[in-house]
C-alpha cells in the first residue's frame, strides 16, 4: 500500500502514486494553502484501488488550514480499511465522515470557534468509483471523446441549491453575490451530525464507460472552468499516461486565470472499463 498525506498548508505539494497523481497550490491571492488532499493507492480483494481525499477549508471559520488537514488525514485510513477488507465502501464513506468530523472536533477546546471544511471522497476500483461529499468540492469524469464527460457532484451551495431547484442555470446562480454560501459542510459542531437530513453527506456510485480520468478538486479549479468537457480537453490525453503533469497543467491553469483561491486537483486515470473478477 502506498499512503500520501501532503502537509499542513503547504504552499504547494505534489503526490505521484503512479496509479493516480494530486496537486495542490496557495494560489496568488491567499497567504496560505487552506486545501488538503490524501490519497492512497492499495490492493482490495477484485483488485487495485485507488481511495483519494479533497477538503477545502472554509476561510470565514476556525482554523481551516487545520480543519482540512485533519479531515483528510482521518478519513482516508477508515476508506483504505474497507477497501482491504473488501467491506461496503458506501456504508465505509459515511465511517470516514464521522472520523473527519471527530478529527476536527478535536481541534478545538470547550466553547471554542468552529472549524469547517468541505469534503469529497473517491473510491476508486477497476470498474466502479465510490462518493462521498458535502460542501462544494466537486468530482468529475473525464472522458473521451470529451462530450461523455460529466459532473458526478451537486454542490452544497445557495447557488448548488438554485440550480437543482430549476429557479436559473448555473451561469445565473454564479453570478449571485451568495453562490458560494455553503448550505452543507463538514464541521465539528454538535448540530453537524451525520444523521441530520440537512447535514448528511452524499454517497453515490458510477461506473466508468470507458477510457478518462476521475477528477476530484476544490473550487479554485472549476471556478475557472466548470464544465466537463473543457476540463476534458485540458487534462486528456495526458492524464491518461502522466497524471501528475496533467494535474500540473490543470493547477497553472487556475493560476494562470487568476488564482484567486487555493486550488487541489487529482487524477486518476482509466485506461479502459473492467469488469469485476
Amino acid at each position: 500500500m502506498h499512503m500520501i498525506t501532503n502537509p499542513s498548508s503547504p504552499d504547494h505539494a505534489e503526490v505521484d502514486l503512479g496509479p493516480a497523481a494530486g496537486v495542490s497550490d496557495r494560489g496568488l491571492r491567499h497567504h496560505r494553502n487552506e486545501d488538503a488532499m490524501a490519497l492512497a493507492a492499495e490492493q482490495a480483494p477484485d483488485g487495485p484501488a485507488v481511495v483519494a481525499v479533497v477538503c477545502d477549508g472554509v476561510s470565514s471559520s476556525a482554523r481551516p488550514d487545520e480543519a482540512s488537514h485533519v479531515a483528510a488525514q482521518a478519513a482516508l485510513p477508515v476508506l483504505v480499511t474497507a477497501v482491504q477488507a473488501g467491506g461496503d465502501l458506501g456504508a465505509a464513506s459515511l465511517t470516514a465522515v464521522a472520523a473527519a468530523r471527530q478529527a476536527i472536533a478535536d481541534l478545538q477546546g470547550p466553547g471554542g470557534d468552529t472549524s469547517a471544511t468541505t469534503f469529497v471522497s473517491a473510491v476508486a476500483s477497476g470498474y466502479e468509483v465510490t462518493l462521498c461529499w458535502l460542501g462544494d468540492s466537486r468530482a468529475y469524469w473525464l472522458g473521451q471523446p470529451s462530450d461523455e464527460s460529466r459532473l458526478l457532484t451537486r454542490d452544497d451551495s445557495v447557488a448548488g441549491g438554485m440550480v437543482a431547484a430549476g429557479l436559473v442555470d448555473e451561469a445565473a446562480a454564479m453570478a449571485s453575490p451568495h453562490a458560494h454560501v455553503l448550505t452543507r459542510w463538514l464541521g465539528g459542531e454538535a448540530a453537524d451530525l451525520a444523521d441530520d437530513p440537512e447535514r448528511a453527506p452524499h454517497v453515490e456510485r458510477y461506473t466508468p464507460p470507458g477510457a478518462g480520468a476521475l477528477l476530484i478538486c476544490s473550487d479554485g479549479l472549476w471556478n475557472y472552468m466548470a464544465e466537463g468537457a473543457d476540463l476534458a480537453r485540458l487534462a486528456l490525453p495526458k492524464a491518461l499516461t502522466d497524471p501528475l503533469a496533467a494535474a500540473a497543467d490543470m493547477v497553472n491553469f487556475a493560476v494562470e486565470a487568476g488564482g484567486a483561491d487555493n486550488i487541489t486537483v487529482v487524477l486518476i486515470p482509466y485506461l479502459g472499463p473492467e469488469t469485476p473478477e
